[in-house]
């Protein structure tokens, strides 16, 4: 089913599948008319639809010039840091949309299953998180921009008000991930494992839904909730 999209007067186009579980949101090339979309009459609602646009639109614009690491891409040898796993819990502090950073925040093989406290609403910006284990921790409203994911684990991980922004899930398995009120922009799933993930009022770009709905993996339900056709 296609959704359907209106026009705000901001002059990006919001865009929503035939179930209101999922904000299809935010194409930065589109212009149009000054109608306002119904599903946003509240006025807090229209001011946070409005940010949540212009923060899209921008990361649109950044992310042509700074892609997604490639799975074929040399990473940098793993950090031989004790502590390195712990360093998750205080995050990247320095460049959190752009991943900026003074040393890599190298989480590769650390094991944070069941972690309930200290990774929510860390900044885990261009972390490097290849075959880490996030299995049942709570993510919620943390920021991964420029992460690289490949082969990580996040059954049943909760990204409830997260930043998903840029980042490689290659390979991951993100089966019964919560992606509630997520934002995910310019983030690949290739052969990702997506079963029973819940998309409940995400916040998507068109064009991103379009590549996530290629994966095969997620459920009809989902699929519907997204407006996969």
């Amino acid at each position: 089913m296609a959704p359907s999209c209106l026009a705000s007067p901001a002059g990006a186009v919001l865009c929503r599948p035939r179930r209101p579980r999922c904000r299809v949101a935010c194409s930065a090339a589109d212009t149009g008319g000054s109608t306002e979309p119904a599903w946003r009459s509240a006025a807090g609602a229209k001011n946070a639809g409005r940010l949540a646009c212009g923060v899209l639109a921008a990361w649109a614009v950044a992310s042509a010039s700074n892609p997604v690491i490639a799975a074929s891409q040399r990473l940098p040898p793993l950090s031989t840091e004790p502590n390195r796993c712990e360093r998750a819990f205080v995050g990247n502090t320095i460049g959190q949309a752009n991943g900026v950073y003074d040393k890599p925040l190298d989480l590769r093989f650390c094991d944070y299953t069941n972690e309930k406290t200290n990774l929510k609403g860390k900044s885990l910006a261009a972390a490097l998180m290849s075959e880490a284990k996030f299995d049942g921790a709570d993510m919620s409203e943390v920021v991964m921009s420029k992460a690289y994911a490949v082969g990580a684990s996040f059954k049943g991980t909760d990204f409830t008000n997260a930043v998903i922004d840029r980042v490689n899930f290659e390979n991951a398995d993100l089966t019964g991930a919560i992606f509630k009120n997520t934002v995910l922009s310019g983030s690949t799933f290739d052969d990702a494992k997506m079963e029973d993930v819940v998309f409940e009022d995400t916040i998507i770009g068109y064009i991103d839904l379009q590549k996530l709905c290629t994966n095969k993996s997620i459920s009809a339900d989902a699929r519907l909730e997204l407006g996969c056709r």
